[in-house]
């Protein structure tokens, strides 16, 4: 189980070296560098049976849509125990990749980048800078399962200012969501 609280703004994303099971977006493996664009990238750690990520699909969607147009890559990664949550398996993450998700889908098996971020909820963002620091951790909005209620746009705050050349305002907020199902 985690015992630390992994990276946090300011400290350096760690490398990964993952398969990805959507082949409409990115290579068959991906790494940090193949995900970071020009100006940085959002890493969310997700997964497919979530309800908190389940109702921030959308959401998120949006957020990877206007990553791109601002020269941000980004990823999602799933850590997920799929032996305990089938739903998670490599399989299930294909089918939900070829449901129109338009970005890298990222299966983290051993469960090591999880734990080198510090990844504790689904869905759970960062944002890097270009070179590779974390400039934002933490949640979507304060509304991951309905966004009728969400009265917080964190990151798209965090976008704004780190687009705008300013220090991200609200660097550090705790997801709201699952927890990550750690393997026994």
């Amino acid at each position: 189980m985690q015992e630390l609280r992994g990276i946090e703004p300011g400290d350096a994303a760690p490398d990964f070296h993952l398969p990805n099971a959507n082949p409409a977006a990115g290579s068959e493996a991906m790494s940090l560098s193949d995900v970071i664009g020009p100006n940085g990238a959002i890493i969310v750690f997700t997964c497919n049976h979530c309800p908190y990520v389940v109702g921030s699909e959308p959401r998120i969607e949006a957020m990877a849509a206007r990553a791109r147009t601002e020269g941000l890559g980004f990823v999602g990664i799933n850590s997920n125990d799929p032996v305990n949550y089938e739903s998670d398996s490599w399989e299930n993450m294909v089918k939900r990749a070829g449901r129109g998700m338009s970005y890298s889908y990222l299966h983290d098996d051993s469960q090591d980048t999880a734990r080198a971020y510090g990844a504790e909820r689904t869905p759970e963002f960062y944002l890097l800078d270009s070179r590779g620091s974390v400039t934002y951790r933490g949640r979507l909005d304060d509304s991951p399962r309905d966004p009728s209620h969400s009265s917080t746009s964190d990151l798209a705050d965090a976008m704004d200012d780190m687009a705008a050349g300013r220090n991200v305002t609200m660097p550090r907020t705790d997801s709201i969501g699952c927890s990550v199902k750690w393997k026994i």
